[in-house]
């Protein structure tokens, strides 16, 4: 990629998941420490050491996964870059001319699009990439679809997209010339 204009990392905010992943993770945690290193049974029908550490993956691996989730968003003069890390390796690309039109807008993760992260939205909305907020940039693309990129920096981020299709428009209009 070349030099960026626009760069934003964001991560999920939402006190109230963080509180219930903490609250799940610390039971865990709690009849981890009584049962595995205190050799006292956790709960009426305690399970075994080896099931109760299993069962430990699941809590582990999601505070562990929303501690690394990062919506990541990149535009220099070739297109918008952007991902959600570490579930997706790969960029995902939007190039200055498949955009039919953009604009910042509020939004509703849950009634819009059924909460955050990668999301499909209902009533034709397309596909969000969000991590938290309510204020994305709605891209329409010249082939129908739709993508909305939260985002924490609504205008930089206009206006990086307004920079990049006028840069565009420029270029083009030079090729047409020659």
């Amino acid at each position: 990629m070349k030099k960026i204009r626009f760069n934003e990392v964001q991560k999920f905010r939402q006190k109230w998941l963080w509180v219930i992943l903490l609250i799940i993770f610390g039971i865990w945690a709690y009849g981890f420490i009584q049962q595995i290193i205190l050799k006292i049974p956790f709960g009426n029908n305690p399970a075994s050491d080896i099931t109760y550490v299993l069962i430990g993956i699941i809590p582990v691996g999601f505070l562990i996964l929303f501690i690394r989730l990062r919506l990541i968003t990149e535009i220099n003069k070739d297109g918008i870059y952007f991902k959600l890390s570490p579930l997706q390796f790969k960029f995902k690309k939007i190039t200055p001319d498949e955009i039919k039109d953009y604009e910042i807008r509020k939004y509703n993760a849950i009634k819009e699009y059924g909460g955050w992260g990668i999301r499909y939205g209902f009533k034709k909305r397309g596909m969000a990439y969000n991590v938290s907020g309510n204020t994305g940039m709605q891209l329409e693309l010249k082939n129908g679809k739709k993508i909305l990129i939260g985002t924490q920096k609504p205008d930089e981020l206009k206006k990086a997209i307004d920079k990049l299709k006028d840069s565009f428009a420029n270029s083009s209009r030079e090729r047409r010339r020659q």
